[in-house]
């Protein structure tokens, strides 16, 4: 089987790097089911470590279930102590309908809260039929969803530091997105476009003394 590179695309883009140096991140896991989510977890850190991350730079909260996964997410993000937050639990589907709702309210709060927050949060959580997939998921045979939740951070993490830094030549308050070609950096149009109504302004005002 020949496997093809993905292609370059001719557009410039911002995107993060596998870096976690100088970040920190908080864990939140829950212990039911903790036969699978302590083996996510154990990987998330291994992998937060092996990119660089140092061990009193991670932080980790424990909840009952899935479902206060979201609350103590949130309100983690809300400290602005930590660069990313990473969800890890694990739902498995029973016979009634319990498994639907409870799916349904975590994705919905993680999900929330990451938006409201504006700090990057990375789903760990696995919604299973059954045991054996929870399994196969948890470093079987489809490797361990813990530590590509890990990986998810380190990259969003990275990403929002690199949006957040302000363009050459700008002032505190432009917003900061900058875009490499390659070449130079590129201030976002908001930026470039407010930086043009100042300067006419500023011309209106000097003719006027």
């Amino acid at each position: 089987m020949k496997i093809e590179s993905v292609p370059e695309s001719a557009l410039p883009a911002l995107q993060g790097t596998l870096d976690a140096s100088g970040k920190r991140f908080a864990v939140v896991v829950s212990r039911f089911n903790a036969f699978i989510t302590e083996r996510l977890f154990l990987s998330a850190c291994d992998g937060l470590l092996r990119l660089g991350a140092r061990k009193t730079d991670i932080s980790v909260v424990r909840v009952p279930g899935s479902f206060e996964i979201p609350s103590a997410a949130r309100t983690l993000a809300e400290t602005k102590k930590y660069d990313a937050i990473i969800c890890i639990g694990c739902l498995l589907r029973g016979d009634t309908a319990h498994y639907d709702v409870i799916v349904n309210e975590v994705a919905r709060g993680i999900g929330q809260s990451a938006q409201e927050t504006c700090v990057p949060h990375a789903f760990g959580v696995l919604t299973c039929d059954t045991l054996e997939q929870a399994i196969d998921r948890a470093g079987l045979k489809m490797g361990n969803k813990g530590f590509e939740a890990a990986l998810a951070a380190v990259e969003m993490a990275s990403l929002m530091s690199a949006i957040s830094v302000p363009a050459p030549g700008a002032s505190k308050g432009d917003a900061g997105l900058r875009i490499s070609d390659g070449k130079k950096q590129v201030p976002h149009p908001r930026v470039a476009r407010v930086r043009n109504d100042k300067k006419k302004s500023n011309r209106k005002n000097t003719r006027r003394h």
